[in-house]
């Protein structure tokens, strides 16, 4: 049986060059990094040449990156270091209420600290714009925090301009931009942002390894406190093979990022042309062009959602029906209820994530594959009666 993954937005295969790269440091280097001797100096290096792999991939300073253990650690740093830091000047936070859960759990905690957090709704695509952002900014507010895409339906929010908005009305800005880092091109400095997570694993790195980087300048008190490793901004004996892994393949990953996401989109583009002409009844989520070049998103209606997971993983195609952090959970997807979906189209959500060894085959097999799935779902569905809406 043929085997289709297409689910790179909640973790991507280890790439064998990255392997490569660690495997020295998972066996004969393994001093520790704040060991003074060879074997200690050995790793600092490692760690030193990786933190400049990341800063490179981002148009950052080396000094600005912080390690961290992924993109839910890095989000928590920003958005609890600020609140800390700076809650002598406010205490108001804005947020929107389609980001990553590793956000909106942050901030409710902060909520029940004592802070005032602003939840942007979403227009039909997902996204929020500069001027929501704008109108939002009081006084009090220290923080703006907005993903740079949406990890379920891969929309990609206008992340300059809100960050321009910010700093001029003098607001720090982060973004969690777990899903864009190595698949669209960033800028850091260009785009305004003071602080930004990311997370190895989304693009063939290791699990268990991230950065956040933080603006030259901007003062983010340690999540993990105990030792000065991350000077002081990071406590714990290093992950030396993850940094080395992540820092060879966020190189790797914004090598030629261009030529591959328009390869992506190409294919991406099939399935969100294809499946509408041969499922009745579909809705994309997101926006149908300015989303992430991997991203396709369908509600198949009259469908539960989990449903088409099984029969297609039957069948040999693994995907997901939203984010891989509440694929436990049978509420309906946060993001898709914001958007303005009911819940039962909601509930019938596909995820389909490529990676850049998706292949044209892969994607006639699924061409092939889902709308035999659909009719055998919707004939077997109490939801559906014959009728097509």
């Amino acid at each position: 049986m043929k085997r289709v993954y297409l689910d790179n937005a909640a973790t991507t295969k280890l790439s064998p060059a990255v392997l490569d790269e660690m495997m020295p440091f998972l066996t004969n280097i393994y001093g520790n990094p704040s060991s003074p001797h060879f074997f200690g100096q050995q790793t600092a290096a490692a760690i030193d040449h990786a933190r400049q792999q990341i800063a490179s991939a981002i148009n950052a300073d080396t000094g600005e990156i912080i390690i961290t253990s992924g993109g839910s650690e890095a989000d928590n740093t920003a958005i609890r270091g600020i609140a800390e830091r700076y809650s002598k000047k406010g205490r108001h936070i804005i947020t929107t209420a389609v980001e990553h859960h590793a956000v909106l759990h942050t901030c409710e905690l902060l909520e029940k600290q004592g802070y005032e957090v602003t939840y942007l709704p979403v227009d039909e695509y997902g996204a929020v714009t500069a001027e929501q952002v704008r109108e939002a900014i009081r006084p009090d507010t220290i923080l703006v925090t907005v993903m740079f895409a949406n990890n379920e339906v891969g929309t990609i929010m206008p992340v300059a301009e809100i960050g321009a908005v910010c700093h001029e009305k003098g607001v720090f800005f982060h973004t969690d931009a777990v899903q864009a880092v190595g698949h669209v091109p960033i800028d850091v400095k260009a785009m305004n942002i003071d602080m930004l997570s990311l997370s190895a694993h989304k693009f063939h790195g290791p699990k268990g390894v991230g950065a956040l980087y933080v603006r030259k300048g901007i003062v983010v008190p340690a999540l993990i406190v105990g030792g000065a490793q991350e000077r002081n901004r990071r406590a714990g004996t290093e992950n030396v093979p993850g940094i080395v892994g992540m820092g060879k393949a966020i190189e790797l990953a914004c090598d030629d990022i261009d030529e591959k996401g328009r390869r992506m989109t190409v294919l991406r583009d099939r399935l969100i042309t294809e499946i509408p002409k041969l499922i009745p009844a579909v809705k994309l989520n997101g926006h149908p062009t300015n989303r992430l070049p991997n991203n396709v998103n369908f509600s198949i209606k009259y469908i539960e959602g989990e449903s088409i997971l099984l029969m297609l993983d039957l069948n040999g195609i693994a995907a997901s029906s939203g984010s891989a952090c509440t694929s436990g959970s049978l509420d309906p997807s946060h993001v898709l209820l914001a958007m303005g979906l009911t819940h039962e189209v909601a509930h019938g959500s596909l995820r389909m994530t490529l990676s850049d060894e998706t292949t044209e085959e892969d994607i006639d097999y699924v061409l092939e594959v889902l709308p035999r799935v659909a009719e055998r779902l919707r004939n077997m569905s109490p939801l559906y009666n014959g009728q097509l809406d």
